[in-house]
């Protein structure tokens, strides 16, 4: 009696497997989500804390007063830069007056003094001459140079009274220069300096010059 045997052939393998272990790895971060989403949960429907990317609008009812519109800033801003310069240009002025010698006033004052004597414009007007010194040069002042020359054969002093007068022609401020010892043709050239504003301008003239 012959015995037939069955030969069993091996199945062949689909693609199928392949692409159920891929499915599963893409749904585990989900399943995983899905999971720490129901723990944030308890028994009783409390729900965890959970993050936003969304920002909250601020809370204006919590505000006071209003907020400063851009003309009134760039006023504020405008005032302060204003204030800086007022006081460096003080400053600057302070240190050019305090440059003076002190030799320098008191011959100043001693022409005062002199000149309180003389009537009329004095007799050295025609030996005097003004020169304008540039505001860069005097911290912002107002301030002129006295061009005093002795024009005679013998030694002299000087006196000379500078008045700055408005727009209007009043004088708005006196001030006092002089020259002592100056030798035959030498020329000495003090500073008459205004403390008076910018505003409105003055302009410089010679009221009295004096030769003693």
């Amino acid at each position: 009696m012959e015995t037939h045997r069955t030969r069993t052939t091996p199945r062949r393998t689909t693609g199928r497997r392949p692409a159920a272990r891929a499915a599963a790895l893409l749904l585990a971060p989900v399943l995983g989500l899905t999971a720490l989403t129901a723990c944030g949960s308890d028994g009783d429907g409390d729900s965890g804390t959970t993050a936003s990317t969304r920002p909250s609008a601020p809370d204006t009812a919590s505000f006071t007063g209003e907020a400063p519109s851009a003309l009134e800033s760039l006023a504020e801003s405008a005032s302060a830069a204003a204030s800086s310069v007022a006081a460096s240009v003080s400053a600057r002025a302070s240190e050019f007056e305090a440059s003076v010698s002190a030799e320098t006033e008191r011959a100043n004052a001693a022409a005062q003094k002199e000149l309180a004597k003389v009537g009329g414009r004095g007799n050295a007007t025609a030996d005097v001459s003004l020169t304008g010194k540039p505001r860069s040069q005097t911290g912002g002042l107002l301030a002129v140079v006295v061009n005093i020359t002795n024009r005679t054969d013998a030694t002299a002093s000087y006196a000379v009274q500078v008045d700055f007068r408005d727009p209007d022609g009043k004088v708005a401020e006196t001030r006092y220069v002089g020259a002592e010892d100056l030798a035959p043709g030498a020329r000495a050239q003090p500073l008459a300096i205004s403390r008076k504003p910018l505003e409105p301008q003055l302009t410089a003239e010679i009221a009295k010059a004096q030769r003693y």
